[in-house]
């Protein structure tokens, strides 16, 4: 596929690259093309929230989905981190990002959109839902991909932190606000229509994506031609041949196979087996993010008290212990059991966006901006791919053995991740490595 919306776009690029000079420490937030950026995201993240929590209740609720065709969906949702990860990064490192994410967004807001459509027609079936999930899967993957890719060419690497420490603190307000506001709108409209909000967000953010003036640089034209399996190769490489990457990569794929395991059994447990009410289960998702936010805030801080691999060590064991409190708390559903569940869900948000934000900010500060793409790629492979996986085991668990007892399991299993960072040399970092492929300087003999 071609370069969408270029020619377009360039005739409204005209701010200079990279954010004003002379803004202090706090520089983005006098970077207007950032500010559209971010405030695009912030409305989208929101939408998407209510999509995480209505789409798995629209097949629990409306089609009377099992906890198998519960896993099915979200197993559906992430799938594409497997199937089209690799060929994505490829594309994204061969035309410019921004029109990639426009066109992903927009076909977002198609896809969920029509899901109330069809209930309205009398026409949903749980198989659209498995559709509908797949679809609009494989287009996060390339917006991710393709977001991921294009912040260091918005910010510049210096504001790397800042930026992606901005952009994980309006995500967290959005999980506070976003599964309230779902669990609301599914009690109040049902299910299908509450992912018209999230249809509408997207639009939004095409709508301030086309609104960024800041020139996008061409991508680098390449030195010969690169079939397609040697340029994934190159991506998968980059991560494999460095020991932080890797480590990074795999902690983050065993967390997320847990973390949709959770994800899916607990929605299902809270329902059916303690009687919690849609918008109660929204309401307990959406204050566990209180902690994200809180750990957006302390990111940069914790990272020079303590150092960067210090920081991503503790913030990993803060979010892989917690979750041992959900099953642990009485299965009662009283007030000793919901207390449990907000701080277990609020301790994970805040490690896990702690670690989010300076691994990411590591992956993209050593990675040359010409294989950003296929390495951004290639370690969603890895770290999201498991959560297809996560979805189907946690399904599959539940009816086998019990939704309790697998969230047990699933707790006992949160602690691999912590012992993969352990044993690679992330933890002892003290700030950002060289970039791969940088020269050494050279210092005279005098």
């Amino acid at each position: 596929m071609t370069d969408i919306g270029n020619g377009a776009a360039e005739a409204l690029e005209e701010a200079p690259a990279g954010p004003p000079a002379g803004a202090g420490n706090s520089t983005l937030w006098r970077d207007p093309e950032f500010l559209k950026f971010w405030s695009g995201e912030a409305i989208s993240q929101v939408g998407a929230q209510v999509t995480t929590l209505a789409l798995p209740l629209t097949a629990v609720l409306t089609l009377d989905a099992s906890s198998s065709q519960v896993g099915f969906v979200n197993a559906a949702s992430y799938a594409p981190f497997l199937m089209v990860t690799l060929l994505v990064g490829v594309w994204v490192d061969r035309v410019r990002r921004r029109p990639l994410m426009i066109m992903a967004n927009v076909g977002r807001a198609l896809l969920v959109s029509a899901v109330p459509l069809l209930a309205a027609l009398d026409l949903l079936r749980i198989e659209y839902v498995y559709v509908a999930a797949l679809l609009v899967g494989t287009l996060t993957v390339v917006f991710d991909v393709s977001y991921q890719s294009y912040l260091p060419t918005l910010v510049g690497k210096e504001h790397l932190v800042e930026g992606n420490s901005k952009l994980q603190g309006t995500s967290s307000l959005a999980q506070i606000g976003g599964p309230g506001l779902a669990g609301l709108l599914v009690g109040w409209v049902t299910a299908p229509y509450a992912l018209l909000i999230n249809g509408i967000s997207y639009l939004v953010s095409v709508l301030t994506l086309l609104a960024v003036r800041r020139a996008e640089p061409a991508p680098e034209p390449q030195q010969e031609r690169t079939g397609i399996w040697t340029s994934i190769n190159q991506g998968v490489r980059i991560i494999w041949d460095s020991a932080h990457l890797r480590a990074c990569a795999l902690q983050s794929g065993l967390y997320n196979l847990c973390w949709m395991s959770l994800q899916t059994v607990f929605v299902l447990y809270a329902a059916r087996t303690l009687g919690i009410s849609p918008g109660g289960i929204g309401l307990l998702l959406g204050t566990g993010a209180v902690g994200s936010l809180v750990g957006s805030m302390l990111a940069q801080w914790l990272k020079r008290r303590i150092g960067l691999g210090s920081a991503i060590l503790a913030a990993l064991l803060l979010c892989c212990l917690a979750p041992a409190a959900i099953p642990a708390a009485p299965a009662n559903g009283g007030a000793l059991s919901l207390a449990l569940f907000v701080a277990a869900f609020a301790l994970i948000g805040a490690g896990g966006t702690i670690a989010n934000i300076h691994i990411i900010s590591l992956r993209q500060s050593m990675t040359p901006d010409h294989l950003l793409g296929r390495m951004n790629a290639g370690y969603r492979f890895v770290s999201w791919g498991t959560l297809p996986l996560g979805a189907l085991l946690g399904g599959w668990l539940g009816d086998l053995i019990g939704l309790r007892e697998t969230l047990f399991v699933t707790a006992a299993v949160f602690l691999t991740a912590v012992l993969v960072v352990l044993k690679s040399p992330v933890w002892r970092l003290k700030d950002f490595p060289a970039q791969i492929g940088a020269q050494p300087r050279k210092v005279e003999a005098r």
